[in-house]
């Protein structure tokens, strides 16, 4: 049966790189967007654009109609656990027949890290529904070092984490988890948490990525208050907040294990480091 699955955050950083996978399924994908100049991204392509705010219930009832899976995802924001709620609540109203979360590794109601928190609070949510749904519960994306450009451009890559590991993983990965999942059966119930393929220190990271661009780049240790202090007005105050708590989270050493999750459900090895670093090369390389 030729099913329509819905995409949340479609121009983000995992829904972009999912819709791309989408379409070499037999499903029709559906993007659903904020804005009308989002929706003109997918002009020509064989995606559908459907423009909802997740504060709007009636956009997002209607982007949902007909939809037989559903993939989502919210902005960080305060906001997120409500808005997670609500469309939630609205799949299982419109029938949507399997509903895929992004969550993150560790999700725990009691967890001192407000994401965690949050994550948890709508599985469990979603759980209570009854809709069959599928919990990814990814590891520090890679592509975090993409907002630490500047700095590592320069030559330094700083972090309040020591040497603890972190078995980070390429969203790309993440991604291809979800399309498979999207269009496979017998994933209904199953939380997959998911890691790249080495727990790696902050220092081989930096190492990485100096290789990649041939130039070094230092892994730099830093106080939590001064990376708090990098992060404010970067990012919102919660959300700069919550990156400490994670950063804390990490460098108590509970973000190390490496699981087989990548190979068992997509049959390809997760990307390395490494080939993170040279397929992003040119984003850290001085002009």
């Amino acid at each position: 049966m030729h099913e329509t699955v819905l995409v949340t955050g479609a121009t983000g950083t995992t829904g972009s790189a999912l819709v791309e996978l989408l379409l070499g399924h037999d499903v029709s994908v559906r993007a659903m967007v904020r804005s009308d100049a989002a929706a003109a991204r997918f002009a020509g392509s064989a995606v559908t654009p459907v423009v909802a705010d997740l504060d709007d219930p009636a956009a997002v009832a209607a982007a949902l109609a007909g939809v037989d899976r559903a993939y989502l995802v919210t902005p960080s924001s305060e906001r997120a656990q409500a808005q997670q709620v609500r469309f939630a609540e609205l799949a299982a109203q419109a029938g949507v027949a399997h509903l895929v979360k992004l969550s993150q590794l560790a999700a725990d109601e009691e967890s001192p890290v407000r994401f965690l928190r949050y994550h948890a609070a709508v599985e469990r949510r979603i759980r209570e529904l009854g809709i069959a749904a599928t919990f990814l519960r990814p590891n520090l994306f890679l592509q975090g070092m993409l907002a630490m450009a500047g700095p590592i451009r320069e030559g330094r890559l700083f972090a309040p984490i020591g040497d603890a590991r972190v078995s980070a993983v390429d969203v790309r990965d993440v991604a291809a988890v979800a399309a498979a999942v999207l269009t496979g059966p017998g994933h209904e119930g199953a939380t997959y948490t998911i890691t790249g393929p080495a727990a790696l220190t902050h220092a081989e990271i930096a190492a990485a990525l100096g290789d990649a661009t041939g130039r070094p780049v230092a892994f730099v240790d830093v106080p939590p208050a001064v990376f708090a202090a990098q992060l404010r007005g970067v990012l919102p105050d919660w959300q700069a907040d919550g990156l400490l708590e994670d950063y804390a989270h990490y460098a108590r050493g509970e973000a190390a294990a490496v699981l087989p999750t990548v190979q068992e459900v997509t049959g390809r090895a997760p990307r390395t480091v490494a080939e993170f670093a040279r397929d992003h090369e040119a984003a850290f390389t001085p002009v």
